[in-house]
């Protein structure tokens, strides 16, 4: 009994055994027979009925004389194997076993009689194969087409219920959808194509009225078949296509065919964002030909139709072009998302097509890792619907509840009211459905602050339908969230990301891009020998090894020094800027990571020339980037479109250093939990009484009174900020007092004097006791 198989499981060919008895029943069976028997059986088993249906098309469907060999090969190596015990009576392992090879013999059917006993199956009897298998693919589908003739034209009221917006709809057109997907024989294409017209002229309603669902997955369908390799399919294909749009011209009284034109677009962009698209030249074939039907259409020369085909095949041409530029950009992340968004601001104000690109944008960023990019792109499709619902008094607010959660959200609001808005159908539900999709991505994201603002866009809704249900999975996601937010400020081990300038130059490798700056967004800690590697690695794959440079310092960069020979990319580490007046609003860690728009780095020079140089030489040049968007964004780099230059002469660079270095101190002190190692290690850098480093070195070059040669002004705050420096160190050291352990005692002592020394160092130079 161990031998024996699972209860209920089927082998591939018992599966196939069974189809076969279930399709030759059905192909035998009278039309009254099958009609008395859908009219007798409870709704779901008419749908069960069509299930089988398509599971036949999959079960049948014609692999190719390749696979077929493949197959065949193992089969008969082990059905002639010399380790046969016997060759009139084999072993009976077990009754599933027995099966398989009774039904593998009955669907090869006299194959077996004329099998190389020596070896592998030779070229006629794989032709052999291959031909029987064809052959039942094509019997197999024609039987479908058969069945769903007969069931359309029966039930044909049932189908067109709610204008084709019901499940019985959804599962013969799937079926339909099958037919094509599977990669008919060349057969069976005429049929299937031919079921597809009757189908149109049939159910133009579900088609040209109802709910899109339908219009838009045939197109995507037989655009694929656009650019199959069989010119017989690319006919029909092309043939189809053109039907589709002439048949919803005369559906709208011969004023457009706006809802095709819109689907064949979407479709098309689909295709792209899901690489799906290949052979551009044999899809390019496709149009012409649908062109030259529209030209040729006596009955549509007096009418605006062949003007209105020519434009839209002129517009997907247009986006194929992007086709061929992502191909190019493949293996550059960045690029190839600035392509996809740049097709999505393209098609701002048309609803459907910008979602399309920003769902692709969204799942490139999740496979990438990259979810506070993928998080942003949820809710920008979330703030799509929610203004159109809106605008259609559907939904109480539109874009502005939005703009908490990115200040980004007003691109939402290009969509124009015309026709690229005649044919959406968003709902309620569409968007109560974005909302939980954008939950999920702000939680992985890490942005647990900004669930509850989608939240608050969906709780009203929930309460409205009396879904408590989901009110309680709800609450306790946002209860989660609060408490993840605690325990990230109480951590302080949450990175929202690292921040780079990226520069280009060379202008016969980058071309557009030669001379642009952006700033990159990278994961978590990134170093700048990361991203330098990254980008090197990169460019160096397209443009060659020996062409590429690295530019490793931050200064100023002088384009026409640079040989036109090589590719430089300058990568430099920056750090989100706020100004004073910022800093008093963005209190938490999150704040100074959200909606963050502007970055700074400093470049060190002296007057002499030099980049480094004493405490009374050292200045600083401060360069403040301003961005394009903000960060998080839809995209991981952002060009920069503004720059501003502040240059800190040597008591400024001390007042600056100074100032932070207090602040520092004064943070680490005020934290609910004190990082010991962190507080120690400041403490000594700041108490040290080196003569050319730290704080006194400031002191000795700016506020000793006989060698400053520097303004009263500037001088007077920098003995205030060293007062504040002062009194941070002393609460550090209480803290640190009260809470080293006794092995500590002794190196406490020689920070404790190290801080006195320096305190009546100070009140030496100063001219005044410094109390603490």
């Amino acid at each position: 009994m161990s031998n024996a198989p699972t209860a209920g499981r089927l082998g591939q060919y018992e599966i196939r055994g069974l189809l076969l008895c279930f399709l030759h029943i059905v192909r035998t069976l009278s039309d009254d027979t099958l009609l008395a028997y859908w009219s007798k059986v409870n709704p779901q088993d008419v749908m069960n009925f069509l299930s089988l249906l398509e599971i036949c098309i999959v079960q049948f469907r014609y692999v190719g004389k390749r696979n077929i060999s493949r197959s065949l090969e193992p089969w008969v190596s082990k059905l002639f194997s010399c380790e046969r015990k016997s060759q009139t009576m084999p072993v009976l392992r077990s009754r599933g076993s027995l099966m398989q090879a009774k039904l593998q013999q009955f669907s090869t059917m006299d194959t077996s009689l004329t099998l190389n006993m020596a070896g592998g199956a030779t070229e006629a009897e794989i032709n052999h194969q291959s031909l029987l298998e064809g052959n039942m693919s094509t019997e197999a589908c024609l039987t479908v087409l058969d069945v769903l003739s007969l069931f359309t034209q029966s039930f044909k009221i049932q189908l067109l219920d709610s204008d084709g917006h019901n499940a019985l709809m959804t599962k013969v057109f799937d079926t339909y959808l099958t037919l094509l997907k599977v990669g008919p024989s060349e057969t069976a294409i005429k049929h299937i194509f031919a079921s597809l017209r009757a189908f149109i002229f049939k159910f133009q309603v579900p088609l040209f009225k109802g709910r899109v669902t339908l219009c838009g997955s045939l197109c995507y369908e037989v655009l694929k078949c656009c650019m199959s390799k069989l010119s017989v399919l690319r006919g029909e294909a092309s043939a189809l296509l053109y039907l589709l749009m002439r048949n919803n011209f005369d559906y709208t009284k011969r004023k457009s065919f706006l809802r095709m034109h819109l689907q064949i677009i979407i479709a098309v962009s689909q295709l792209i964002a899901d690489v799906a698209l290949t052979g551009s030249s044999r899809f390019q074939e496709s149009l012409s030909i649908i062109n030259n039907f529209a030209n040729s259409d006596k009955a549509m020369k007096t009418t605006t139709f062949p003007s209105e085909v020519k434009g839209l095949t002129m517009r997907i041409r247009t986006v194929l072009m992007a086709t061929a530029q992502m191909r190019e950009h493949e293996k550059d992340p960045e690029m190839l998302l600035d392509l996809q968004y740049s097709l999505a601001r393209s098609y701002a104000s048309t609803p459907e097509l910008r979602r399309t690109w920003l769902d692709s944008m969204a799942r490139a960023h999740s496979k990438n890792g990259d979810f506070s990019e993928a998080a942003m792109c949820n809710v920008h499709v979330a703030a799509l619907v929610a203004e159109y619902l809106h605008r259609r008094k559907l939904f109480p607010s539109g874009l502005a509840a939005f703009k908490k959660i990115t200040q980004n959200i007003d691109e939402e609001g290009a969509m124009k009211e015309d026709a690229g808005m005649q044919d959406v159908y968003y709902t309620e539900d569409v968007l109560v459905e974005q909302l939980e999709v954008c939950v999920e991505g702000l939680w992985k994201a890490e942005r647990f602050e900004l669930i509850t603002h989608i939240s608050r866009l969906i709780i009203p809704v929930y309460e409205k339908r009396h879904e408590f249900e989901k009110l309680r999975r709800l609450y306790d996601t946002l209860q989660r969230a609060y408490a993840k937010i605690l325990e990230v400020m109480h951590s302080g081990r949450r990175l929202l990301g690292t921040y780079f300038r990226v520069a280009f130059y060379g202008q016969g490798f980058f071309e557009e891009e030669d001379g642009k700056e952006y700033i990159y967004k990278e994961p978590k800690l990134t170093s700048l020998p990361e991203i330098s590697l990254r980008l090197l690695s990169l460019y160096e794959e397209k443009f060659g090894a020996e062409n590429v440079k690295i530019i490793q310092d931050s200064n100023r960069v002088n384009q026409k020094e640079l040989d036109p020979k090589f590719a430089y990319i300058q990568v430099t580490f920056v750090k989100p800027y706020f100004d004073e007046k910022e800093l008093a609003e963005r209190k938490t860690d999150f704040e100074k990571c959200h909606n963050i728009q502007r970055f700074v780095f400093e470049t060190p020079f002296t007057l002499t020339g030099k980049k480094q140089g004493g405490v009374e030489e050292q200045c600083k040049r401060r360069t403040i980037l301003t961005t394009a968007n903000t960060f998080p964004y839809v995209k991981k780099r952002i060009q920069v479109v503004g720059e501003k230059h502040l240059e800190l002469k040597p008591i400024d660079v001390a007042i600056d250093e100074m100032k932070e270095r207090s602040a520092e101190l004064t943070k680490l002190c005020t934290n609910s939990e004190v990082n010991m190692i962190t507080l120690q290690l400041k403490l000594q850098g700041c108490v040290s009484v080196q003569v050319n480093a730290g704080p006194m070195a400031y002191a000795r070059a700016f506020l000793d009174e006989s060698k400053s040669g520097q303004s009263s002004k500037k001088v007077k705050e920098l003995k205030e900020i060293f007062r504040q420096f002062v009194n941070a160190c002393s609460m550090a050291l209480d803290i640190n007092e009260r809470l080293i352990k006794e092995d500590q005692y002794e190196y406490h002592e020689g920070l404790k004097a190290n801080f006195k020394s320096m305190v009546k160092e100070l009140s030496d130079i100063i001219h005044e006791q410094i109390e603490f």
